[in-house]
């Protein structure tokens, strides 16, 4: 879920156990992301420079950080985990189902690396996720006669997305767990989001909590504003990026 005005994550830095964080560090690090901001790409690569290397965390913090720029609709968002955590798959289907996270970890996991590009420009080359494929979350569930699309939630309560059922039927469409070969994180719309490897990344929503099989496709958050339902890399949205792969 990466479009629109960025934001800063309303997370302040907790002290957690490990290698003591000096506060030049840190201070240096935020002003890093604070120049980021101010003057673009110019200062993009020093930022990732510091980032690529940091074992603290801290990098989470940054707009620019690993290449991400970090974006959100709401003005805070719970964190869950293990313990809180469900998705739901309801709708036009024969068997709904709720899921926790172990349930998910549990099932068979697909890997896939490419780029993330977003519709603002910028991309992340060669992005691992890993995840349930959305399909067999589907074909579990009993997707009825007259279905069409699926809608996805989340649990910032305020974001949503959509998908064709042709395209949520892909392989490349993942409910990921894993984002560059670790959990995902909270800041990166953990601890399960969606992944469409295809589209630009605000299909790729963050948070998820509910997918929804529906008769027809109901229009995103995004879409709402302008944004284009069919969010092909470089076939939409008036852009010609070249396709993610």
């Amino acid at each position: 879920m990466v479009s629109g005005p960025p934001e800063w994550s309303n997370r302040g830095v907790n002290e957690t156990s490990g290698t003591p964080v000096g506060r030049r560090v840190v201070l240096g690090m935020l002003g890093l992301g604070a120049a980021g901001i101010a003057a673009g790409p110019y200062l993009q690569r020093a930022v990732e420079a510091v980032t690529s290397k940091d074992p603290t965390g801290l990098a989470d913090l940054l707009p620019g950080g690993g290449g991400f720029r970090y974006y959100s609709v709401a003005d805070s968002v719970p964190e869950r985990g293990p313990a809180d955590y469900t998705l739901t798959v309801d709708g036009l289907v024969d068997r709904p189902a709720t899921y926790r996270l172990a349930d998910l970890m549990a099932m068979e996991q697909t890997r896939i690396v490419r780029d993330v590009q977003c519709v603002t420009g910028w991309r992340v080359p060669a992005t691992p996720f890993e995840g349930v494929r959305l399909s067999r979350l589907l074909e579990a569930a009993g997707v009825r006669k007259g279905a069409t699309a699926v809608r996805f939630t989340c649990f910032d309560g305020a974001y949503s997305e959509s998908l064709t059922l042709e395209q949520a039927r892909r392989d490349d469409v993942l409910v990921a767990l894993r984002m560059q070969d670790r959990p995902v994180g909270h800041a990166h719309g953990g601890p399960v989001r969606l992944y469409v490897a295809p589209m630009y990344f605000y299909k790729s929503a963050k948070w998820l909590s509910g997918i929804t099989v529906t008769p027809a496709v109901r229009p995103g958050y995004w879409e709402d504003y302008g944004y284009d339902v069919d969010a092909w890399v470089g076939r939409s949205n008036g852009r010609d990026d070249a396709p993610t792969s």
